[in-house]
């Protein structure tokens, strides 16, 4: 292996672990898989066993030789360590599983915005980016009086005044009110 090939392949480890890094200090490593998450799970030297996968309304996903796995409301980290966990129970000596979130399930924005609907969400969004995807704030709208519908814990849902700088989250509903001046 020649000094060139050396020297790329640690410039792309840098880059992969810089890419990580900003993953984690966004915030999005202790993000929670929801329905409609699209996950790409592999296996390393098991071309089989890697998969890409949605998670489904229930709440689970179909792997090889495993079965159905709840994997609602789990991290990416816990689902790895979970199929590693399984894989390594009878079918692999020492699997090495990672899974990442391909495409986050969508958020929605209503109210007084040019274009109201829903949106791929992107990790590090926040509520003025949201607008701005939506094609901005119709004459009517209310800067002050926007509100956030979050899923929390439990499935339960906590409606809250929010800011232009509030990070969105997959599945939030956004609801931009009318100003009455």
């Amino acid at each position: 292996m020649g000094v060139l090939q050396l020297l790329r392949g640690a410039v792309v480890g840098a880059f992969l672990l810089t890419l990580v890094v900003a993953v984690q200090a966004d915030g999005m490593s202790d993000y929670r898989l929801g329905s409609g998450d699209l996950m790409s799970i592999q296996v390393f030297g098991e071309e089989d066993l890697s998969i890409e996968t949605k998670l489904s309304d229930a709440g689970t996903i179909s792997y090889p030789f495993i079965g159905e796995i709840r994997v609602l409301g789990l991290t990416t980290g816990e689902l790895s360590q979970l199929i590693t966990e399984r894989l390594a129970d009878g079918y692999l000596i020492n699997p090495s599983v990672n899974v990442t979130v391909v495409e986050y399930r969508q958020f929605y924005v209503n109210g007084e915005v040019e274009a109201p609907g829903g949106f791929p969400f992107q990790p590090g969004l926040t509520l003025q980016k949201a607008v701005a995807l939506a094609g901005g704030f119709t004459e009517r709208a209310s800067r002050s009086k926007i509100y956030i519908t979050r899923e929390g814990k439990g499935g339960q849902a906590a409606t809250f005044k929010a800011q232009l700088s509030t990070k969105i989250q997959p599945s939030d509903i956004i609801i931009i009110e009318q100003s009455f001046f």
